[in-house]
């Protein structure tokens, strides 16, 4: 008989394709797009000419990679100054960097907990959090979105560690976890919290300081933050924010930390030097959401279905796969990119597109922007909500 393991694949792949579900890579060429509202360049930052020349600059000084992991050779003064100044910036007591904000996901719930632990997690959590969840080796309990009240009822179940982890902001819809009551809930308790910051960070908070500092919760004693250099900061990598018992823990035992070469050079500088603009131009993180509201005001005035941001992300319903394909690939004709999610990138089946508003976009673009998604908006897009 012919030797062919992978034929599995082709069947998987009939029925991705049955459902509107392919996934295909795009390469973009090196000029930005005529309009684009969907990469996570929130504050416009990853073009800026300090950002790069600071990215080229340490490039030139420290190499093109780090040349091992942060244990071995792979930290540089670099390193160890973005994390002071990560730190200072979002008022946590230390940080350390990895090499992605999956990464960081993954090095702090599996540090953090372990078998005979609890994590209790958000139905809408991002995948990097259900991963990290299920590497963890806890038992974990996944509650219904944003209810704090299922929380707390799963926490009051468990006798033993136990850690409650959610977005801040999460990617899908961009709507805000309620942090306060998930801090009051953990306290009482006496578990962990855990917030991936990813979406809040250069947005949310005095200045962009994130969803945490906003909510009066940064350098809590009982809160650890996760969040990425790649979205508000336009770099690369991520870092986990909180006591410095907890990172000199990580350092110690989170596995994609020890084992994983660290961040490349250019991209330390890069976020260092987006964090000095972000720091000399806090009104960027005001603008990034004026620019969200007015595309969801404007889109729902018009008749689509969207929910209402709370930071920088709009989604706008799509009545299916196909339709959320075409609709995006409609809007890439027409000179403007968009994100578009579908199953199994959404928890609730249904399928969008994802706008990411920015800071740098102006009233003419954001004009623009609408009038493309209403006119090439499929049939069934309507019916608003809130």
């Amino acid at each position: 008989m012919p030797y062919a393991p992978f034929d599995w694949i082709d069947a998987e792949a009939r029925g991705r394709a049955a459902a509107g579900l392919v996934r295909t890579l795009r390469p973009r060429g090196a000029e930005p797009e005529p309009l684009d509202l969907a990469s996570n360049d929130y504050l416009g930052l990853t073009r800026h000419p300090e950002v790069t020349a600071a990215a080229a600059g340490a490039a030139r000084r420290w190499g093109a990679g780090a040349t091992g992991s942060r244990l071995v050779t792979g930290t540089t003064a670099l390193h160890a100054e973005l994390e002071r100044e990560l730190a200072a910036f979002c008022g946590f007591e230390a940080a350390l960097v990895l090499s992605s904000g999956y990464a960081a996901n993954l090095a702090a719930l599996t540090a953090l907990s372990g078998r005979g632990s609890l994590i209790v997690s958000d139905a809408g959590n991002h995948a990097s959090i259900v991963d990290g969840c299920r590497l963890s080796r806890a038992e974990t309990a996944v509650v219904p979105h944003a209810d704090a009240e299922a929380v707390a009822k799963a926490l009051g179940a468990h006798e033993g560690r136990a850690l409650a982890v959610s977005d801040s902001v999460f990617s899908v819809d961009g709507d805000a976890a309620p942090l306060p009551a998930l801090a009051e809930v953990c306290g009482a308790a006496n578990a962990a919290l855990l917030v991936d910051d990813a979406h809040g960070l250069g947005v949310l908070g005095d200045g962009g300081r994130g969803a945490l500092a906003a909510a009066g919760l940064a350098g809590n004693d009982g809160v650890v933050a996760t969040l990425t250099l790649s979205k508000s900061l336009g770099s690369q990598g991520g870092a986990v924010l909180g006591p410095a018992r907890v990172i000199d823990h990580l350092v110690n035992t989170a596995r994609t930390f020890i084992f994983d070469t660290g961040l490349a050079p250019a991209s330390a500088g890069g976020a260092l030097g987006a964090l000095g603009v972000l720091r000399r131009e806090p009104e960027r993180a005001a603008r990034a959401r004026e620019v969200a509201a007015a595309l969801y005001t404007r889109l729902t005035a018009a008749g689509l279905t969207a929910v209402r941001p709370d930071a920088a992300v709009v989604s706008v319903r799509a009545p299916s796969a196909d339709a959320a394909v075409n609709w995006a690939a409609d809007c890439r004709a027409a000179g403007m990119a968009v994100g578009c999610f579908r199953p199994p990138s959404v928890p609730d089946g249904v399928s969008r597109l994802r706008l990411t508003a920015r800071a740098d976009l102006t009233e003419e673009q954001i004009t623009a922007a609408v009038d493309t998604i209403v006119a090439t908006a499929p049939r069934q897009a309507g019916a608003r909500v809130s």
